[in-house]
């Protein structure tokens, strides 16, 4: 049985992965409540969108910290602080080391069938054009579990989406994001109901 997990959610933009989740949570569809969302950009909308939930919010700016590790710390410091299950990475745009007691509890989404158009400089629009400059037939969205590389830890699902004649970024993008609004829901409801296990590079989906 799913329970309400206490959800972080790490951005640095304008926050449409983070209000499809608030949504979702707030019409019972999403197992989880966002309790924290964390930006290293004082000037992301994401924050805003928070604010305006009645969500706790902090800035923690890279530029701050001399090493991804420090900076790392100080993210999950705050995390540990609010006491949450899961970070959902949602566009966030830098580098995060991942300490032992989050492993297995950070997830992503990106934009694209992994391992296809992903890794560093992989992201947002550059993926789309990137999709579109190599002349890709299909491509998607991709949940897994973030580990210490740029998208790279074990998949927990995938959704595709044809790339038709005539897409631009912007179609592509939009009908990527239609599917990223199902996927990621769908893979923290599994983490809460606790189905997903890992297993080296593949994660075992109980009840599949």
């Amino acid at each position: 049985m799913a329970h309400s997990l206490r959800a972080a959610v790490l951005l640095s933009g304008s926050g449409t992965t983070l209000q499809n989740l608030l949504d979702r949570s707030r019409n019972g569809k999403l197992p989880a409540q966002v309790v924290l969302v964390l930006s290293n950009r004082a000037d992301a909308f994401g924050l805003t969108r928070a604010t305006q939930a009645g969500i706790a919010t902090a800035v923690v700016p890279r530029k701050d910290y001399a090493t991804p590790e420090a900076f790392g710390t100080a993210i999950f410091a705050r995390c540990r602080e609010a006491q949450v299950d899961l970070v959902c990475l949602a566009g966030f745009m830098q580098f995060l080391p991942i300490p032992d007691d989050f492993l297995g509890r950070v997830l992503n989404i990106h934009p694209s069938l992994i391992p296809a158009f992903c890794g560093q400089g992989y992201y947002g629009h550059h993926v789309h054009e990137a999709v579109l400059a190599y002349g890709a037939k299909v491509t998607g969205c991709t949940v897994h579990f973030a580990d210490n590389q740029y998208d790279h830890g074990p998949i927990i699902l995938q959704r595709t989406v044809p790339v038709l004649p005539g897409d631009t970024p912007d179609t592509l993008e939009a009908r990527v994001f239609e599917q990223e609004c199902e996927a990621y829901p769908e893979a923290i409801r599994l983490f809460a109901e606790g189905k997903l296990r890992i297993e080296g590079r593949k994660v075992a989906i109980d009840g599949k």
